[in-house]
């Protein structure tokens, strides 16, 4: 599918020329707000890249499908990648804004957390033998994933922190400029459609390997 290098191409380099030059200076951040249009999007995919490397575990118990196994493996990799993307992001914006890369604040903490998990699956999922690694990969996906809405989305939000309020606040409601929103918007879309171009490329690659064909994604 090339159109989607063309779309993410240029969603990129206008969602880039956005940032750079037509996003005013946020109240209190100035521009280190610009970071916030890669940390929330790569943030946002790895999210979505777990969840679908747990949907796709699920086909694999469920049908015994060895394309499943490698989407979901694929997708556990670039969840992985983009967590570490969210990470160090997050990072050098807590260095610019606190004066410290790392100062284990709850959202920090937790991220870590989440890359253990997947480092593990990862590390699991090469040791397995061939014969047991599809289904032994799918169980610790879907296990993996029940850990992701708690350590994401709900134990950051139990305790103080100094990470900026989430673009959803507390009551539910987005409290943010037309400008910063549609931003936000463009560069979300932006890094799914190169999250999908990514798993593309990747699974493509295990089918040729493998000379096998199967579903599209």
């Amino acid at each position: 599918m090339p159109v989607i290098h063309y779309i993410a191409f240029a969603l990129t380099a206008a969602v880039i020329f956005t940032v750079v030059f037509v996003v005013p200076p946020a109240e209190g951040l100035g521009n280190y707000v610009r970071l916030a249009f890669f940390h929330i999007p790569v943030a946002w995919v790895s999210v979505l890249a777990f969840l679908m490397s747990a949907w796709w575990g699920q086909k694999v118990l469920r049908h015994h499908d060895m394309l499943a196994d490698a989407k979901s493996a694929a997708s556990a990799r670039l969840g992985f990648i983009f967590t570490v993307l969210a990470t160090v992001s997050g990072a050098v914006f807590s260095k610019l804004t606190w004066g410290s890369y790392w100062n284990w604040d709850p959202r920090q903490t937790t991220i870590f957390v989440l890359l253990l998990i997947y480092g593990a699956y990862l590390t699991l999922r090469a040791a397995i033998p061939t014969q047991r690694r599809a289904r032994v990969s799918a169980v610790y996906a879907l296990f993996s994933f029940l850990t992701v809405p708690f350590l994401v989305f709900i134990i950051p939000r139990l305790y103080f922190s100094l990470h900026p309020q989430p673009v959803i606040n507390g009551s539910g409601h987005i409290e943010m400029d037309p400008v910063f929103l549609w931003t936000l918007i463009a560069a979300l879309l932006d890094m799914t459609i190169i999250y999908w171009g990514l798993l593309y490329h990747i699974v493509c690659g295990h089918r040729h390997k493998d000379g096998k064909d199967g579903e599209t994604i």
